[in-house]
């Protein structure tokens, strides 16, 4: 498994941070080769992304949402990936954007890709065009401020 963890301070309050990041359908604008994210319902997204020239799709289900503090997920079909997003309120106008995420590199390809860190420098740029793209809006182009909650496994 592929594991990445990487934090960004962006200089706006932890609300506007965290109801930017609830808006998945925008990351495209931030995220590269990330082509769409459709939000089905509350807490199913469709991927869709250009990884190494090749299309990929997958399902995510978020398994956790607690606003201003932590959204997790994990792929419910295609390539297994998960993670968490967390949001730690430095002062009035900073939050601490954490990102940890894991994945199953499939192929040669994908597995020499992180042995050389191409998916790091790829967080690390998506985290930071995150970052520019909030601190040039100043406000969040929406929110939704609902909650999911990890159900007990048994």
């Amino acid at each position: 498994m592929g594991k990445i963890e990487h934090s960004i301070d962006v200089n706006v309050p932890l609300s506007t941070a965290y109801n930017q990041w609830t808006q998945f359908e925008e990351f495209p604008k931030f995220m590269t080769g990330i082509k769409e994210v459709r939000q089905l319902d509350a807490k199913t997204l469709e991927w869709t992304a250009k990884v190494l020239g090749r299309e990929q799709s997958w399902t995510a289900e978020v398994s956790e949402q607690i606003p201003d503090e932590r959204i997790a997920w994990h792929s419910t079909s295609g390539q297994p990936n998960s993670g968490v997003v967390s949001f730690q309120r430095v002062d009035d106008s900073t939050t601490r954007v954490t990102l940890d995420l894991e994945w199953d590199p499939e192929g040669v390809l994908e597995n020499v890709g992180d042995l050389l860190g191409f998916d790091d420098r790829q967080v690390r740029g998506d985290l930071k065009r995150f970052k520019e793209f909030i601190e040039a809006r100043g406000k969040e182009t929406g929110a939704w401020r609902g909650e999911v909650r990890q159900t007990p496994t048994s």
